[in-house]
């Protein structure tokens, strides 16, 4: 019998799956490599067309992120909500893991606090007020406040604001709950959305290396390095105080309180800890977060509400190490003294003002709530901007990293972590196939 003749479309399908076998980590450095390359060549070469390239490739994923943020926190929040009643003592459930929230961001405030006042990292930068933009919005008590009930269900979509999507969310959840089996159809067709946005968003997941070479291109060419001497010491102290917590504390609530390996996490979570690095989005990350979550053996019912619940209010890079360190370099820059009770509300404001950042691309509203707060310049903040894109990466990585490890601190102490997910979790895949969904037949 002869040999039939090779197929070209076969051949190029197996060329593909090779490319895509490549360990994401290994596509994500690579790109993060060849993004500050192409960077570098377009800024000291003045390569017009590349800085539109890098631009637009990094854009263009954070819109394809940015475009179903709005209805994937919706019904995230709205299904997690409801998937409590699936789990037993889930008050409990609920009460510890924002305990947890509340003692994590205490201790990364206080790191980042530490790490400021050992440093000093607004001393004699040089800087001043005209160096940096005006912030396009400020944050304060009452508007924080007050801005957590919509005026209408449509703007919090239009203009993305999180925070009331969650108000609502979580309203129209307990709303199904109350109402029980009547409300079956709705809570149905929410599942079955939210199953098409996270499936869309596991196609925009695929891109990140893409993505990553693009927003590390364009951050090389806008900034270069002129800009980051200047800010050299507040930079270093934001990626050491993110370090800690993310390699020191994290780790050790693990083996401590979780009584589970760290190494076991790192290997598990790290495709989820690389896209939030790249897309400095911990929402829009949120889909893989809770896949690695529940790859580590927490409960899919208690991880459906944990971390879209985290995604949105668990920032202990953004909401904790971040103005800490900033409002100290604020202080410095301007010559405004801080006294101890100027500490302490640093502390409350990263403890109980984390919502304020409502896991959106960057974390200047929580900077402004924390300046107001301590009667700060604003304009400290536009010093700031400049470097944002920066030290953001670290921050969500941290706030994501987060988001992960409380869920698993909580199912070991409630006894309903599964250890051995745990122990034989693997990143290597994004997607693994779904168990009730067969596999196509081959033609």
């Amino acid at each position: 019998m002869s040999t039939p003749p090779s197929n070209p479309a076969s051949a190029q399908r197996g060329r593909i799956s090779r490319i895509l076998s490549v360990p994401f980590w290994a596509q994500i450095l690579l790109a993060l490599v060849l993004g500050a390359l192409l960077g570098w060549v377009a800024k000291s070469g003045d390569v017009s067309w590349l800085q539109t390239a890098l631009d637009k490739t990094g854009s263009i994923f954070v819109q394809l992120l940015m475009v179903v943020v709005a209805p994937l926190v919706f019904f995230a929040i709205l299904v997690s909500i409801t998937n409590l009643r699936n789990v037993s003592n889930a008050a409990r459930l609920a009460t510890r893991t924002l305990l947890w929230f509340m003692i994590t961001s205490l201790i990364a405030v206080v790191i980042g606090l530490a790490i400021g006042l050992l440093t000093d990292p607004g001393a004699g930068t040089g800087l001043t007020a005209a160096d940096g933009a005006e912030p396009k919005k400020h944050g304060s008590w009452l508007d924080f406040l007050t801005g957590i009930v919509p005026t209408d269900v449509i703007t919090p979509f239009t203009e993305l604001n999180v925070l009331q999507i969650v108000f609502m969310a979580a309203v129209a959840g307990v709303a199904v709950l109350q109402i029980g089996e009547k409300a079956q159809p709705l809570l149905t067709f929410s599942e079955s959305v939210l199953q098409l946005l996270q499936k869309v968003l596991w196609w925009v997941i695929r891109l990140a290396p893409l993505g990553s070479l693009g927003l590390v291109g364009k951050a090389v060419y806008t900034y270069g390095w002129g800009l980051i001497s200047k800010y050299a010491t507040f930079t270093a102290d934001i990626y050491v105080g993110c370090a800690i917590v993310l390699f020191g504390v994290y780790p050790l609530l693990l083996a401590t309180v979780a009584k589970v390996n760290p190494l076991r996490f790192f290997k598990g979570a790290w495709p989820a800890i690389q896209l939030a690095f790249v897309s400095r989005s911990s929402v829009g990350t949120m889909p893989l977060t809770q896949k690695v979550t529940e790859r580590l053996g927490v409960p899919k019912e208690y991880a459906s509400f944990a971390v879209p619940f985290g995604s949105t209010t668990k920032m202990d890079g953004c909401a904790s190490i971040y103005p800490a360190i900033a409002a100290i370099f604020v202080a410095q820059v301007f010559d405004v003294p801080l006294e101890i009770k100027d500490y302490v509300l640093i502390v409350f404001v990263s403890v109980i003002g984390s919502a304020a950042t409502a896991g959106l691309t960057g974390a200047t509203v929580m900077l402004t709530l924390t300046l107001s707060t301590l009667g700060l310049p604003m304009a400290g903040v536009g010093l700031l901007l400049a470097i944002d894109p920066i030290v953001d990466m670290m921050r969500t990585a941290t706030n994501v990293a987060g988001q992960s490890v409380i869920p698993i601190i909580v199912a070991s102490r409630e006894k309903i972590l599964d250890r051995e997910a745990y122990e034989t979790a693997d990143g290597s895949r994004l997607e693994p196939a779904a168990p009730a969904e067969p596999e196509p037949v081959a033609a």
